[in-house]
């Protein structure tokens, strides 16, 4: 799992090593920016989505805990990284997720890494159960993921499902499109139990929302607002059946 990270510290030989030993030693940390202050540090947070901050305690213009008490609502985790023993009760305080003694012991960072990507692994395990398209707990919604959340979206709001790879493009009445990252199939077993058909292999569609049907060895289904779909030779009687 990919951690995006930034490092707070004052002093440029001691990010360059953190730097480095990070590249070397865990590679699903990717650095995405360096703050030498408390300033460029809530600039670089504010703008960049982060797992994990490496931050030092002592700074020029105040201390780790300035910082966060600023930054407010904490959205990643907290890795201390300091020369200081006596703050580990105020790191405990603040909720870090490890504290790092410097100098830097190899292993015991790349425990810290391995400790922040079980909690973020956990935490996306726990986000993909919550978000979960769901037709049976909501009666005619499904549930697709965002980067904020979740979107709500009516079942009968949906002409069609479109497989991309592990993707699925979601087609809507009000002409626009959700890409999603779960496969066709997810899909087409989450809504098995409405009016969804899977007519091709790239295909799931609406069947409420079919206004003609083309005949041929497969035939092609029309939809309300024009679009023509082609209907796979094995899957005409199960799209058929809906219309007897």
């Amino acid at each position: 799992m990919m951690l995006k990270a930034i490092i707070v510290e004052d002093e440029q030989t001691s990010r360059d090593i953190l730097k480095n030993y990070l590249q070397k030693y865990c590679p699903n940390i990717q650095v995405l920016g360096e703050a030498s202050n408390i300033d460029e540090a809530i600039v670089l947070i504010r703008k960049t989505e982060l797992d994990v901050v490496f931050l030092d305690v002592e700074m020029p213009y105040g201390n780790a805990f300035d910082l966060l008490d600023k930054v407010g609502d904490i959205n990643f985790e907290t890795i201390f990284v300091t020369a200081y023993n006596n703050y580990a009760i105020d790191a405990l305080n603040a909720h870090a997720s490890y504290y790092l003694m410097k100098p830097i012991s190899i292993d015991e960072l790349i425990k810290a890494v391995d400790y922040v990507t079980n909690i973020k692994q956990k935490e996306e395990a726990l986000q993909n159960q919550i978000l979960v398209p769901n037709t049976n707990t909501v009666s005619g919604k499904i549930t697709i993921p965002q980067l904020d959340g979740f979107e709500i979206i009516e079942t009968s709001d949906i002409l069609f499902c479109k497989a991309d790879d592990n993707y699925t493009e979601i087609y809507l009445k009000n002409n626009t499109k959700k890409i999603v990252s779960k496969t066709l199939k997810y899909f087409d077993d989450m809504l098995s139990n409405s009016t969804f058909s899977r007519v091709h292999k790239s295909y799931l569609i609406n069947v409420a929302e079919v206004k003609k049907y083309v005949k041929g060895k497969g035939g092609s289904v029309i939809l309300s607002n024009g679009k023509e779909i082609m209907v796979s030779a094995s899957k005409k009687a199960q799209l058929l059946a809906y219309f007897k």
